[in-house]
């Protein structure tokens, strides 16, 4: 008998006798995953089948719901944590909580843990925070993405969680949307390349890997979710969850391509959106979800509603939730997100499959989807999380690299005005500097929305990181006095001998449709501090936002002005490049229009006229870099200087001329 089958004989013996079961093919990591699907749906019943389509929230969930209904799935919404300021701790022994009730089910079949980490771990206090996919955007740099995938894959694993609900791929057409930041360009091949994260997330797919086949590798990496599909980011006026008016051509050359690279790299989820195209919800669009997403694009995972997505499919939601079931799954959605009434979605679920409305050839597609994805990402052999991974949530390395990410995502638009002398790098060694503005001490408005909170939080207290105030106190001389005031009148600037000033404006966090907005203008008081401070000495203008805002009618009056998005909790990266240590190479990911009535305007558009165009950003060096070729030049002066008395003393000599140069 050979080696190999040896082994494999001892194993099942093995398992027989430890367990004190029968043999179970399902069970078997040895067999094929196809295999193993097989023999697990042979067994299912419908009840049990129609439970793994089930996703519901933490806020509902409990050992004997996920037990008596075989449930595929729990999440946690925006802000839903186990308790305030929960550790990575809190959150593993929760999980594990819920796993128990589905490893207590009949089958024993583990359910999968789903939650946003759109930028970082962001519900999880301590968690590194990362800019948001507008300020990455602005990067162009596919290889850092990943290595932020990466790093956000071990803090989400860090707290017992397998899957998020990541990487948003929308191509944001209008800054009016309230989550264009979330969208990483106007610009769908920026956005393509972004994809990347997707390694970073679930690890590199094996070589020779079938097209469209999700992919997880192992235990420090997690199922990825690309969204939402498709469209979301060109709905009218900008308008949240609205229509996409766009023909086939522009539908599958502007917002598909992410996907079609999205399924290539492995994703092992797609999310469907909220909003409309040409009038008929994304929801029930069997045309793009089973037609063109899984028989054209031959993607193999499996296919998620959004938050009650089923519901909104009727106006208003909930109008006819028994057809809502009926057009989302025959549409070809897998798992439906019912948060809070998971008995309703099974009810009318199993009364349209005995009434023959929906097939069983449909709910089986479903499920067999879902369990590839279980089976490939290991969680049948690995359904329990452990403590070893919780020193990674909130790592110095991880903060070392959002730091880099935000020193990256800066956008130089300004610096000098009119030919003056360039304002940045400041100088760290200035007697007496202002600091000013609303989100100078403000982590909460530094990380924006979908941090701690849904629609993000307002102050310092929430969780860790550190403000561009705090960066700023670390980096200057100790000499330096440092005068810190929200908002300063005139008269006080101009009473102070101030150097130079630092002011730091920009949005309120926000997410979703609390975001929408018409008017893109700053909080305030942002605009007169500007022309409180700006007016009276030297200053650069930080601009927090999530997008583009109005700045055209202070432009004139400032130094220096930069876009710093939305940076995270890592507020040294935005004084880094102030102050010389690194230069600025970031360039805007989206046009920055000069009033909201040329809106919606993108590059090549008939209209374009932007106050700075799409990919525009000032370059600079760090003072590192400027002193090395400085003191290289000193280096050659006297060389060149004794070469050049030469050569006039000989053409003297020769010619009883001096040469003119």
């Amino acid at each position: 008998m050979g080696r190999g089958l040896l082994k494999l004989v001892v194993g099942v013996l093995w398992l027989g006798m430890v367990v004190g079961a029968e043999y179970v093919k399902y069970k078997d990591p040895n067999q094929p995953v196809a295999a193993r699907i097989k023999d697990l749906m042979s067994k299912m019943t419908l009840a049990e089948k129609i439970g793994q389509m089930v996703q519901i929230d933490r806020t509902v969930a409990t050992e004997q719901i996920l037990r008596d209904y075989s449930i595929g799935s729990v999440l946690s919404g925006g802000g839903s944590a186990p308790l305030p300021q929960a550790s990575a701790e809190d959150w593993v022994n929760m999980i594990n909580a819920y796993q128990n009730g589905s490893l207590a089910s009949r089958l024993g079949i583990p359910m999968i843990y789903g939650i946003d980490a759109v930028h970082g771990h962001n519900n999880v206090y301590n968690a590194t925070i990362f800019p948001h996919n507008v300020g990455l955007g602005a990067t162009r740099d596919p290889a850092l993405v990943k290595k932020i995938g990466a790093a956000t894959a071990l803090e989400v694993r860090a707290t017992g969680i397998p899957y998020v609900f990541a990487p948003c791929i929308a191509v944001c057409r209008d800054p009016r949307w309230g989550r264009c930041y979330e969208s990483y360009s106007e610009d769908h091949k920026i956005v393509e390349e972004m994809t990347d994260i997707i390694f970073g997330l679930q690890g590199d797919i094996p070589s020779g890997s079938r097209k469209g086949v999700p992919y997880v590798g192992g235990k420090d990496k997690v199922a990825a979710c690309a969204k939402h599909f498709v469209g979301d980011g060109g709905t009218t006026r900008g308008i949240n969850e609205n229509n996409t008016v766009i023909d086939v051509h522009g539908l599958l050359s502007m917002y598909m391509p992410a996907y079609s690279y999205s399924v290539i790299k492995g994703v092992s989820t797609i999310m469907v959106s909220y909003s409309s195209w040409n009038g008929e919800k994304m929801h029930a669009n069997h045309e793009l979800i089973t037609g063109f997403l899984k028989n054209t694009l031959k993607f193999k995972g499996f296919v998620i509603s959004d938050w009650q997505g089923i519901d909104r499919i009727t106006s208003p939601p909930h109008l006819n939730y028994t057809y809502s079931v009926q057009a989302a799954i025959q549409a070809g959605i897998d798992m439906v997100m019912v948060p809070f009434n998971h008995t309703e979605f099974v009810d009318d679920l199993t009364y349209l499959v005995n009434s023959k409305v929906i097939p069983m050839d449909r709910i089986d597609d479903a499920v067999e989807r879902i369990l590839l994805v279980k089976f490939t990402m290991g969680l049948f052999e690995n359904p329990f999380a452990d403590f070893s991974l919780v020193h990674e949530l909130g790592s110095q390395a991880h903060r070392d690299l959002a730091r880099e990410a935000v020193r990256k995502s800066l956008v130089l638009l300004k610096n000098g005005k009119g030919g003056t002398t360039p304002l940045l790098p400041l100088s760290k060694k200035a007697s007496k500097i202002l600091v000013a503005g609303t989100h100078a001490d403000n982590l909460g408005y530094q990380c924006g929305g979908w941090t701690i909170n849904w629609q993000g939080f307002s102050g310092n207290n929430y969780t860790r990181g550190t403000t561009i105030l705090g960066a700023i106190n670390s980096t200057v001389d100790p000499s330096t006095e440092i005068v810190y005031r929200e908002n300063p009148d005139a008269d006080f600037v101009k009473s102070n001998n101030f150097d130079y000033a630092i002011v730091a404006v920009g949005e309120p966090p926000y997410a979703e449709t609390a975001g929408d907005s018409t008017t893109l203008t700053m909080m305030d008081p942002g605009p007169s501090v500007i022309t409180n401070v700006c007016g009276a000495v030297k200053c650069v203008v930080v601009i927090i936002s999530g997008r583009p805002i109005v700045i055209e009618p202070y432009v004139s009056t400032i130094d220096a002005l930069v876009a710093a998005w939305l940076p995270g909790t890592e507020g040294q990266g935005v004084i880094d490049a102030l102050y010389g240590d690194y230069g600025f190479s970031g360039k805007l990911p989206r046009t920055w229009f000069k009033t909201v009535d040329q809106l919606p305007m993108n590059v090549e558009d008939s209209h374009y006229d932007p106050l700075f165009p799409l990919g525009f950003g000032l370059k600079t060096d760090s003072v590192a870099s400027i002193v090395s070729r400085s003191t290289s030049a000193a280096a050659l002066e006297g060389p060149c200087l004794f070469i050049l008395i030469i050569t006039i003393s000989l053409s003297f000599y020769f010619t009883g001329k001096i040469p003119i140069y």
